[in-house]
């Protein structure tokens, strides 16, 4: 069920009863309401000031960031501003879009006064002020506030972030909170409490046993593992001749196919140049998230938000909007740098349509399976005519694609309010989004 709730919005045809859909309002307020919680009870306890602001800081940015995964994903939402102790305060009308913004502007101001910044890499892992900066910042891009997203970024550079020499780096688990992180959910292998991670076991492809892939045997062929946002050859496609991203992003599994239809894996293999060999299958996977871990199904890897390069590419789109083009060409050209080697692929149009797709692309391989494209296309106005012809493509490839899949319209750039949520909030009935 998980899967076809998955397939359905990736196909566009989803409604409100989508369980995944679900899920996404469900864990953001679940983090929202544990943090009016802290930012509620807090005053009430003795410690020392610093720490206590500190605190209330983290709570606030974690609040903003929330809702601005609610805000952007399903337009205006009820507001929760404080813990929830009785019934008749449980159900709340949408605020409008403004009204959210408004708050995560507000919430996230008040962290950057009250979060320090980060003086010692690697870092610890907790919100800090560069990261409540760049989230702001994000916001401003999204709102097309352009010289206030350009002044908050411009103070994040100052911060002592660095892009690592080396792209693969960024993800060995060496080099977690590093100076490149700006922001990254925390994740530890070898407990039984949930703190671990398992990204890799959702993207590998169904096998019976994948410690050819992952140096564990485990059966990803049945449950809710495997081939789950299995790269695309139009995002192959995407990556320039000599990028070092694409080998760090993406695998290949080389194998064949068992007389029971199971993939069965041999061996992993760069994508760079790959061909498939006659008798053989081969499976793309996403290789970020690929490293050494002992226990199946439980892994080291951080999950990323924020990384520094993101900071220069957002400033690099700031000033380009703002019609100051060539001073954006340094910053995209240090993310670029990195992938190719220094000098060796600048860009140097500083034509102002031009520059803006490239920044858009050089988005789109440098944060490959970060969770942006989604929302980047959203923002810029792309959405619907870059997953239309994109749609087109699928349904040459998979004949057995719905034939109403992929047929976006403005309504699909939300997603719908959660057919529970209606039913539970009496104050939600008729606030559906429109095309739902």
């Amino acid at each position: 069920l998980n899967a076809q709730a998955r397939e359905s919005i990736t196909d566009f045809i989803d409604d409100a009863t989508n369980s995944q859909t679900a899920a996404k309002w469900n864990f953001d307020y679940l983090g929202i309401s544990r943090a009016n919680a802290i930012l509620d009870r807090i005053e009430s306890v003795s410690f020392e000031e610093a720490k206590k602001q500190s605190i209330i800081g983290e709570a606030k940015f974690l609040r903003a960031f929330f809702y601005f995964d609610l805000v952007q994903y399903f337009g205006g939402v009820p507001l929760y501003i404080n813990e929830v102790v009785s019934p008749e305060k449980a159900s709340l009308s949408r605020a409008t879009v403004d009204e959210v913004y408004n708050q995560i502007i507000a919430d996230a101001t008040d962290a950057i006064d009250k979060l320090a910044a980060s003086t010692a890499f690697p870092q610890s892992g907790k919100a800090t002020k560069g990261s409540a900066k760049t989230l702001l910042a994000n916001v401003y891009i999204v709102q097309k506030k352009y010289a206030l997203a350009e002044a908050l970024l411009r103070d994040v550079t100052q911060m002592g972030y660095q892009l690592l020499p080396d792209f693969a780096s960024v993800y060995d688990l060496n080099n977690k909170n590093s100076r490149e992180s700006v922001f990254e959910i925390q994740f530890m292998q070898g407990t039984t409490a949930g703190q671990q991670s398992n990204f890799i076991y959702w993207f590998i492809p169904r096998v019976a046993n994948s410690a050819v892939i992952t140096g564990v045997n485990t059966n990803t062929n049945t449950g809710d593992f495997g081939d789950w946002n299995v790269p695309t050859q139009d995002l192959i496609s995407s990556f320039e001749t000599g990028d070092k991203r694409l080998d760090a992003s993406v695998a290949v599994a080389e194998g064949t196919v068992n007389a029971s239809g199971v993939f069965v894996p041999e061996s992993v293999k760069s994508i760079v140049g790959y061909v498939t060999p006659a008798g053989k299958v081969s499976k793309l996977f996403i290789r970020k998230y690929l490293h050494a871990h002992i226990n199946q199904n439980n892994t080291d890897d951080n999950w990323p938000v924020y990384r520094y390069s993101e900071v220069l590419l957002f400033l690099a789109e700031t000033l380009n909007e703002q019609g100051k083009s060539s001073d954006a060409l340094p910053y995209l050209n240090m993310v670029r740098d990195r992938a190719f080697g220094t000098g060796v692929s600048p860009v140097t149009t500083a034509d102002q349509v031009a520059l803006r797709d490239i920044i858009l692309h050089e988005r789109r391989v440098e944060l490959a399976f970060e969770n942006k494209r989604w929302l980047d296309l959203v923002r810029t106005g792309k959405a619907i005519d870059v997953m239309s012809v994109y749609g087109e493509q699928v349904k040459l490839l998979f004949p057995a694609t719905p034939p109403n899949a992929y047929k976006l319209e403005p309504s699909r750039l939300l997603s719908p309010i959660p057919f529970s949520e209606i039913q539970i909030n009496i104050n939600l009935a008729g606030q559906q989004n429109p095309g739902y």
